[in-house]
């Protein structure tokens, strides 16, 4: 076990989370001379996250990148995926401009892949202990600031000392809880659910989703040859599938448009999902505390941001306080810095998804830029970028962008019937 060095502290760092955010933080921090004791509440080196849309968008490539885990996840087969999307106007399909930059992709790989060898690269860091088998179940507090945890572990309860602790927990975060830090909650007016089949051929081999007003669908290409489907429809769709799941989930697949071949694949795992999800957004720090991951920002999973952005936190949060945790600066001027840096990137983003989340059809600004897409490659590519979180709102639409995609639309005046599919779910 890593010996402490500083009075009063066992580590520098506690972080409760063994999963990508916590791990990642570990990884990073420790290389820049902090010590880590990472506290995994499952035992099983080999856990993982099993509802999550395998797939991590392009703007975390740096952080797999310092990470070095992009050969190991080529090795491990993750498939580098390009994406295309079906709205009321047809398939937006984007295409690499002819001298342009190649288009971004996501890396889509099973979280019992991707866990295991990121908790594993963890342990094998000079610097982290991973602790399996420890539940944060308090904080210990000290004139006013959080100064370590209080955790059930295999031998008994035990005390953590540490100047910082990292709350890399997931939505029902315990270290915010016990933090005092309250989430602002977002209703989602969708369900969820997915399967993983093998053998199940598509189109360019890539990433597809359904935009279909209010109902969506993706399908992920994973490792191995197994890809995700899910479904994630409105809420007045529940009644059918709490009747009648497989039916249901079933029968809704084979009605997308361009539908793929599920009855020509194996399905491999069981049908699996949950009927209320809500975002939740949290103060990433408090004296003491950070929090990253899902504990810090709960996406829209239809999105299938969380993974991206549990590493990108990991990242933000240790180019701001690695110094300060391991004594060397003033640790809540480092945790303010990654605060601002958090909101500044993220809070656009859950912004409009949370809009999104209560099941309203495009509004007149997302009409405009879906429909452009559909109708031009650099529109298709704009979007795209921003799909994988490459920039924010904004610059998304920028007026430039705006203004391009308005002339598209010039040349292509003229009603557009719905697609069979809406009209049948009478959306």
């Amino acid at each position: 076990m890593t010996k402490p060095e500083s009075a009063g502290y066992d580590y520098d760092v506690v972080i409760s989370g063994g999963g990508l955010a916590g791990s990642a933080a570990a990884i990073l921090l420790a290389r820049r001379g902090v010590r880590v004791a990472l506290l995994e509440r499952r035992s099983d080196p080999e856990a993982y996250k099993a509802l999550c849309t395998h797939s991590i968008q392009f703007s975390a490539d740096p952080v797999l990148d310092e990470l070095g885990l992009l050969p190991a996840l080529e090795k491990a087969g993750a498939v580098r995926s390009g994406a295309r999307w079906y709205t009321r106007w047809g398939w937006i399909e984007p295409k690499e401009a002819p001298d342009g930059p190649g288009l971004p992709y996501s890396w889509n790989v099973r979280r019992s892949t991707l866990d295991p060898l990121l908790r594993s690269r963890a342990e094998q860091t000079p610097g982290v202990d991973l602790l399996l088998g420890h539940q944060v179940t308090g904080l210990v507090r000290d004139a006013g600031r959080t100064v370590g945890v209080r955790a059930s572990t295999p031998q008994g309860e035990r005390e953590i000392r540490a100047r910082l602790v990292v709350g890399a927990d997931g939505k029902d975060s315990a270290v915010a809880k016990h933090a005092g830090v309250a989430a602002r909650q977002y209703e989602n007016a969708r369900f969820a659910y997915l399967a993983h089949f093998r053998d199940l051929p598509l189109h360019g081999g890539i990433s597809h989703t359904w935009f279909l007003e209010p109902d969506m669908a993706y399908t992920f290409p994973n490792d191995d040859g197994v890809t995700v489907i899910a479904v994630v429809p409105d809420k007045k769709r529940l009644p059918a599938f709490r009747e009648d799941l497989e039916g249901s989930f079933l029968a809704f697949v084979r009605a997308l448009p361009e539908a793929p071949p599920i009855d020509a694949a194996e399905r491999i795992s069981k049908i699996t999902g949950f009927v209320d999800y809500p975002l939740h957004s949290r103060k990433p720090a408090a004296p003491g505390v950070a929090l990253i991951g899902d504990a810090a920002l709960t996406g829209d999973p239809l999105w299938g941001v969380g993974c991206g952005w549990a590493l990108q936190s990991a990242q933000w949060l240790t180019e701001a306080v690695a110094a300060a945790a391991a004594g060397r600066g003033d640790l809540d001027k480092s945790l303010a810095l990654y605060a601002r840096r958090h909101r500044r990137r993220l809070q656009g983003h859950q912004y409009l998804a949370a809009d999104f989340a209560t099941g309203r059809p495009f509004n007149p600004v997302e009409r405009l830029m879906f429909s452009a897409a559909a109708r031009d490659d650099a529109v298709a590519r704009h979007m795209h970028r921003f799909a994988n979180r490459l920039f924010g709102p904004l610059r998304f639409l920028n007026p430039v962008a705006v203004a391009r995609a308005a002339a598209v639309n010039l040349k292509h005046r003229g009603p557009t019937a719905p697609p069979a599919h809406l009209s049948r779910t009478g959306s």
